[in-house]
């Protein structure tokens, strides 16, 4: 998608065509403002993307799954009419290697006899477990859509959104206030042996912890990541998760269709190199092919450390804001297959015609084992029994693949940025061996029906999307980053260390996942410097 300007002074300018770029620059056409978002590759979406890199076969080739994304910004941009359409998974199912298997179903009832056949403790613990979590859910998703109040300040607005934070906490009781500090700071193996005893439980609830995260399930703080996977909805269902028909870029190009509904405009293949900055104010923006183009507000859609250490001269930020981006945590640690089939894999241990395959598939039935795997990643390898989350999206949206054929979507952790020598062809075809002989375990027929696989290390996601290091999340969800201590302390409000400049990535609150607050949050800012006409949505949580 290339527009061809018209003009070369905009009020606003956005970095970077991902999704929270998008929705930062359509929320500010809709409020009336002349915007242009400019867009290194020759298509939108950065991770957000679909892609047919074989002939017939549509890859969500880099995010494949949605859930974060905000109902109320869905509603805001009008979404549905532009084509986005996200049909529920229902369910998953965790491989053991003594042949049996858990099935998480989908169904509550159904759900519960499946793990009492293996251990009728736990299947008691799991309606505490479900309750405590949502208890959870419902009280950070209030915070989603809301401007983190900066700790420092006793500005009237800094103080009513403290306010606003003390409230939602005075609802709780002592113990459950206890409760909440445990949850945030403890690693989520611990967290969830309090409540379960089978191993093969705990590896599954244990997962959604560790995806796109440089830290293990015995690590502090990784309870709260499986809070940040678990708290968004489908249709009204928190915690669901589901497919973008037509891959996740139907999510970006539905958001750019709404933007260019309210005269946006769209420029692909055109790299920026630097962020323009005189008398300490932002004007603009200098392309690499050497173009200037002026705009009054400049908002950063790349991560913290690509914003402060890439794009912007360091002569023109304090030394204070330069540290910090170095030494903001951004690690890699995932890596991604989409493999195109040529049927569908058989799963013996499974029922013939057992509903399990349409959701998501683990191979891994213990703690030890996803500890072993983070062990490896430690040492800069890729984990010799890796952690995958396996899809088969096809199954619900039979246009992604030619008839008869299927896409199967692999995330796995963990994958290293820089193993010992570097990333070649022979090692990250050898990493996807890894990966393709791990699911060939338990489906003999795999491997015979593989037509093409597109095997993604750190080393592509960096390149091709912008991803330091490939973190998913443009920076890791540990306590010292997150709220208003992201991306650091002093800039967690989206505005830059120069006026008229803003970000509105994942490095800011609430973080990354494919969810559009961070860059309605930070649209909604820029709108009150501009008092102009607020067109974001903000979440009051649940009273």
């Amino acid at each position: 998608m290339v527009q061809i300007g018209k003009t070369n002074n905009y009020d606003a300018l956005i970095i970077g065509a991902g999704h929270n770029g998008l929705t930062n620059a359509a929320f500010l056409a809709k409020a009336g403002l002349n915007v242009l978002v400019v867009e290194k590759n020759d298509y939108i979406g950065g991770a957000t993307v679909s892609r047919e890199l074989e002939t017939g076969w549509k890859y969500s080739n880099c995010s494949y799954v949605c859930s974060l994304f905000r109902p109320e910004i869905y509603q805001a941009l009008d979404l549905g009419r532009h084509g986005l359409e996200v049909v529920p998974i229902k369910g998953g199912v965790t491989f053991m290697q003594n042949g049996d298997y858990y099935g998480n179903y989908h169904h509550h009832e159904i759900r519960r006899r499946e793990i009492a056949r293996h251990s009728q403790r736990d299947a008691d613990a799991v309606i505490r477990f479900d309750a405590d979590l949502m208890k959870w859910c419902r009280l950070i998703r209030g915070f989603l859509l809301r401007t983190p109040p900066d700790p420092t300040s006793f500005k009237p607005r800094d103080v009513m959104e403290f306010g606003y934070l003390l409230k939602k906490f005075h609802g709780l009781s002592e113990s459950q206030l206890y409760e909440f500090m445990r949850f945030f700071t403890m690693s989520i193996g611990e967290y969830l042996e309090e409540y379960f005893e089978n191993p093969a439980f705990l590896a599954h609830y244990s997962g959604g912890s560790v995806i796109g995260t440089g830290l293990g399930v015995y690590s502090p703080g990784t309870a709260y990541v499986l809070l940040h996977h678990a708290m968004g909805d489908v249709d009204g269902n928190v915690g669901s998760w589901g497919f973008a028909k037509g891959g996740m870029g139907s999510v970006s190009s539905a958001i750019a269709a709404s933007y260019t509904n309210f005269g946006g405009e769209i420029r692909t293949g055109a790299e920026v190199s630097k962020i323009n900055v005189s008398n300490g104010r932002a004007t603009g923006i200098t392309l690499a092919s050497g173009e200037v183009i002026n705009a009054k507000k400049v908002v950063s859609n790349l991560d913290a450390k690509r914003t402060f250490l890439s794009v912007m001269d360091k002569d023109d930020l304090p030394s204070y804001v330069i540290k910090r981006a170095e030494n903001f945590k951004i690690r890699g640690s995932s890596g991604k297959l989409n493999i195109a089939l040529d049927g569908l894999p058989d799963f013996p241990a499974l029922p013939k015609g057992s509903p399990l395959t349409l959701g998501h598939m683990h191979f891994t039935d213990s703690l030890q084992r996803l500890e072993r795997a983070y062990d490896d990643w430690k040492d800069n390898r890729w984990s010799a029994d890796p952690y995958t989350d396996t899809l088969i999206p096809t199954q619900f949206d039979p246009t992604m693949a030619p008839p008869g054929k299927h896409m199967m979507t692999v995330f796995v952790q963990y994958c290293p940025v820089n193993p010992e020598g570097g990333w070649d062809e022979t090692k990250r075809d050898a990493f996807g061996k890894t990966v393709i002989d791990q699911i060939a375990e338990y489906s003999p027929n795999f491997k015979d029906l593989i037509v093409h696989t597109e095997i993604r290390t750190p080393k592509e996601l960096e390149a091709e999307v912008g991803l330091t290091e490939g973190n998913i999340f443009q920076g890791e969800l540990t306590l010292d980053q997150l709220l208003f201590n992201r991306p650091f302390p002093g800039y967690a409000q989206y505005r830059g260390p120069v006026k008229n400049m803003y970000m509105c990535s994942s490095s800011n609150h609430p973080g990354g996942g494919v969810m559009g607050a961070p860059g309605a949050n930070s649209a909604r800012e820029i709108l009150r410097d501009m008092k102009r006409k607020d067109t974001t949505p903000e979440d009051f949580g649940d009273d």
